[in-house]
């Protein structure tokens, strides 16, 4: 039996100073408000810097691309951010809508570590 195309797992650790979220599944207007909660979770412990991980994403819809830009805007300026994408589903629409700039997107979760850490 496949996975539910609409389900969305998010997982945090932390790596130092920085909270790392890795997502998996589809992001969408069903699912973006738990990457949305996590999000908000993990910006309430005021921590260095942020990586949202986008590695195991199949799918990632406008809405999720909104809940992204909008943390990434409430963060303080002091407070790093960046996304790991590197898929068709991922890194290709960020990139198409301009997002990838403003977000910080690379392709490995150790290039997010090193951009955060600079």
């Amino acid at each position: 039996m496949s996975p539910d195309p609409a389900t969305c797992t998010v997982t945090e650790r932390r790596i130092g100073s920085v909270i790392v979220l890795t997502v998996s599944g589809t992001v969408d207007m069903i699912t973006s408000p738990q990457l949305d909660t996590a999000l908000a979770a993990a910006m309430a412990t005021a921590p260095h810097a942020v990586v949202v991980d986008l590695s195991a994403v199949d799918f990632l819809a406008s809405t999720g691309m909104g809940v992204l830009v909008a943390a990434h805007d409430a963060l303080p300026a002091e407070t790093r951010f960046a996304v790991v994408a590197d898929g068709p589903g991922t890194s290709r629409p960020l990139d198409l809508i301009g997002f990838a700039g403003v977000l910080g997107v690379v392709p490995t979760l150790d290039e997010a570590l090193s951009a955060v850490s600079a």
